[in-house]
């Protein structure tokens, strides 16, 4: 679908794909070999490729809320319970 996508829109529409993955990886990723490479052909005729090296800002923010969501789970869990009523 993204082949038939970037197809119809090669030479009239800008388009831009961010990806996480090397053009040599997306042949894992996509099935047909075949419109990998017609695909990626397609995105980098005239196109202009700007690679970002460092951390991603998504997956950073992901483990910021796993870490938070680990702590106060351990923390709820050395809550002692009490389940004696309190005298008045």
């Amino acid at each position: 679908m993204l082949f038939e996508l970037i197809n119809r829109r090669h030479q009239i529409k800008s388009t831009l794909v961010t990806t996480n993955r090397a053009f040599a990886e997306w042949g894992e990723v996509f099935p047909n070999a075949a419109c990998v490479v017609s695909l990626i052909d397609r995105l980098l005729h005239r196109a202009e490729v700007v690679r970002i090296v460092g951390d991603s800002y998504r997956k950073k923010e992901a483990d910021e809320r796993l870490q938070a969501r680990t702590k106060a789970r351990a923390a709820a869990i050395k809550k002692p319970v009490s389940n004696k009523k309190e005298k008045p």
